[in-house]
């Protein structure tokens, strides 16, 4: 089920998700320019390996810069595929511009920061023993999905779902698409629990993480300048659709 648009209108330029969204675009095109093995390395330095952190010893015998946190942050930029980053990017930028109007662009970055932080330390606590890096700015797009679903539960989503190579498309609750995302994401972090296979590929937990933390972060970082300059979000779910994608 892939989103295309929602009904919440904005009043105020998204300029924090504008400069994540150029952030990130612009880290993945030098990334586009590394050969498999700089990638790799890259990845490695500056991606979060949850082992650097719980196995000191390990890290420091391997040649990991001791006393370095930057990839709780740095991992956030980083992705490892077209689909990865085009994925992660489309959400924040049909998701974000919505929670930014009601942040401010300055609240809404550390607000981003803050979930996807979270994510990163759930995902090191629920895979202490692996040795992968991670990569993507997932657990805080999670992030700002549970604020959204907090703060606009009843904007009208159009999302698709292709059937047999046709796209059928349909407008549903922003809380139920988001309630069905988080659901998703947590049986499949529950199901890699079981497999005894390092930890690898999508880091569900995080997203699990920033999810919540969005969910419960949120109310500090609003505007009060901006609280009363919000579209309500129950607007008629034909807004949605008149909307251009």
């Amino acid at each position: 089920m892939f989103p295309l648009h929602d009904s919440i209108p904005t009043r105020f330029p998204s300029l924090a998700v504008w400069f994540l969204v150029f952030s990130c675009s612009l880290v993945f095109v030098f990334e586009l320019g590394l050969s498999e093995r700089e990638i790799q390395g890259f990845f490695y330095l500056f991606g979060l390996v949850p082992a650097r952190y719980t196995h000191p010893e390990w890290a420091q015998m391997v040649g990991f810069p001791v006393g370095d946190y930057w990839p709780f942050i740095t991992s956030m930029f980083l992705h490892g595929g077209w689909m990865h980053i085009i994925g992660n990017m489309w959400f924040l930028w049909l998701f974000g511009d919505n929670v930014e109007d009601r942040m401010g662009s300055l609240r809404f970055l550390l607000f981003y920061l803050a979930c996807g932080l979270v994510a990163a330390l759930v995902h090191v606590f629920v895979n202490p023993d692996s040795t992968l890096p991670t990569v993507g700015a997932s657990g805080a797009v999670a992030g700002v999905l549970g604020a959204y679903f907090v703060m606009y539960p009843r904007a009208q989503v159009v999302a698709m779902i292709p059937i047999f190579f046709y796209p059928f498309i349909f407008a549903l609750p922003a809380a139920l698409f988001l309630a069905f995302w988080f659901l998703m994401q947590f049986l499949s972090g529950t199901s890699a629990l079981f497999q005894s296979a390092e930890v690898g590929g999508v880091a569900w937990w995080a997203h699990v993480g920033g999810f919540v933390a969005g969910v419960v972060l949120h109310r500090l970082f609003f505007s009060p300048e901006r609280a009363r300059h919000i579209f309500k979000d129950e607007i008629d779910y034909r807004s949605a659709w008149n909307r251009r994608l």
